[in-house]
């Protein structure tokens, strides 16, 4: 069974709203859509499983430092597939 990961938003404006997410092996976002175009950045390295509105699971990887664009919309949940602490930042265009 997975928990919710912890998430803070660290900024947010009439422009974009920056959230930072830390998940331990085995958490999730839970479902969720975005309202917004999106970018996600990697803190660290790690394993991901991206749950579709169909319970399709997309197996994932992301690498620090780079940045996967992602378009508004379409119900998911990401749940940390790895065996280490996974850290990633959103940035949400309004």
């Amino acid at each position: 069974m997975t928990t919710t990961a912890r998430a803070s938003v660290q900024h947010e404006d009439e422009r974009v709203r920056v959230t930072r997410w830390d998940f331990e092996p085995g958490q999730s976002t839970g479902r969720h859509v975005h309202e917004y175009d999106y970018v996600v950045v990697p803190v660290t390295d790690g394993r991901t499983d991206v749950i579709g509105p169909d319970g399709t699971m997309t197996p994932s990887r992301l690498r620090a430092g780079e940045s996967y664009a992602r378009p508004a919309g379409g119900e998911h949940e990401v749940v940390n597939a790895g065996s280490s602490a996974l850290a990633f930042v959103e940035i949400e265009l309004k």
